[in-house]
């Protein structure tokens, strides 16, 4: 009687995560491919101005530049993971601003007072906006498309009444001095980064962590499923579209803070710049996958970009034509992985049909 050896377990073999694979499996997820893709256009614009583009106060700027789209960025990330969208939120902060402006014009104060009123109304404002579009998607049965683009219009053609046009210009001088222009104590990191990074990393935790997050999964993998496991899905769709409605109108004082100003025409292409970037960021269109992270480097690429042409000479026109051509890309590899997995899923199931089948024979 022949005895048969049993090989201990090793490293790469069945039972224990092989290094290989697992660096495989990273590299097929989509935003650690765009984090590649960013890090590759910074060498490139580093090698071709490495006496100016990589140095801090150029990279200060860059992340300065990325904080107010990276607070709209989370709301957006919320939105389309339950296979929405939100096409208001550069009108919502728009409005969110400039009803905060004239509060604060009206107290004629420049002090903390006045500025957390002006913080409060601006995003009670949003918040608003966002319960409306919530409300019309979620009871009403309204695409969201439709109501969104409904109240892009409604929100930036009111902000435009309340001013005449013209953009107020008397913004507390302690929210542009502390908030718009200061530094976090005892660094050069802007102020307006460091909220914005304390906003990613708590609706990121959010997301990945809490029921709240795994019930907005649900939704956007699919709404019916999550009814019959018992996600209150109305509930879910006007919670998420409050929050995107929030921090548009957070949004709205952090412009006003770095600017001084209402930029009631500085913010049409807002809503697309931040969904452009939520989606090349590994975000799925069609519901169900996303990351606050991936959002982030998303929203990076384009920021990088347009700073590097500028500095290397190169018309920043170029950085629309890239940065479409990214997105292009982007929704391509989400179609691919996901016809990839259905076709892996149905494989799975015919096997399992096939394999009862001989039990049953």
């Amino acid at each position: 009687m022949t005895t048969t050896q049993v090989k201990p377990l090793t490293a790469g073999t069945a039972g224990t995560p092989d290094r290989t694979s697992s660096l495989r499996q990273l590299m097929q997820v989509q935003s650690f491919q765009i984090l590649l893709v960013l890090l590759a256009i910074f060498l490139v614009f580093a090698a071709l101005a490495p006496e100016v583009f990589p140095t801090w106060g150029n990279v200060r700027q860059i992340i300065q530049n990325v904080s107010i789209l990276g607070v709209l960025g989370i709301g957006m990330t919320f939105v389309i993971v339950t296979s929405g969208i939100d096409l208001s939120v550069g009108s919502n902060l728009v409005f969110s601003g400039v009803v905060a402006a004239k509060v604060m014009q009206a107290m004629g104060d420049a002090g903390w007072g006045t500025a957390a009123v002006g913080i409060l109304v601006a995003v009670g404002c949003g918040l608003g906006w966002g319960l409306l579009n919530g409300i019309l998607i979620a009871k009403a049965k309204v695409p969201p498309l439709i109501v969104t683009l409904g109240t892009l219009g409604a929100a930036l053609g009111l902000a435009q009444v309340i001013t005449g046009g013209v953009d107020i210009r008397e913004v507390p001088a302690v929210l542009q001095d502390t908030i718009g222009y200061g530094n976090v104590p005892g660094t050069t990191l802007p102020t307006i980064s460091l909220v914005a990074l304390a906003l990613i990393l708590v609706f990121a935790v959010v997301l990945h962590k809490t029921r709240f997050g795994l019930y907005t999964f649900a939704v956007g993998s699919s709404e019916e499923s999550a009814r019959r496991v018992g996600v209150k899905v109305d509930r879910q769709l006007i919670s998420i579209y409050a929050l995107s409605g929030a921090l548009a109108g957070v949004g709205g004082i952090l412009s006003l803070s770095q600017y001084g100003t209402t930029a009631i025409a500085g913010q049409s292409a807002t809503n697309l710049n931040v969904i452009a970037a939520v989606v090349i960021g590994g975000t799925s269109l069609f519901g169900g996958v996303g990351t606050i992270f991936g959002t982030v480097v998303g929203l990076f690429i384009p920021a990088v970009l347009q700073n590097g042409f500028v500095i290397v000479g190169v018309q920043p026109f170029w950085q629309q034509v890239a940065v479409g051509a990214v997105l292009v890309a982007a929704v391509y590899v989400d179609q691919r992985r996901r016809a990839a997995a259905a076709r892996g899923h149905s494989s799975k199931t015919e096997g399992r049909k096939r394999l009862f089948g001989l039990r049953s024979s």
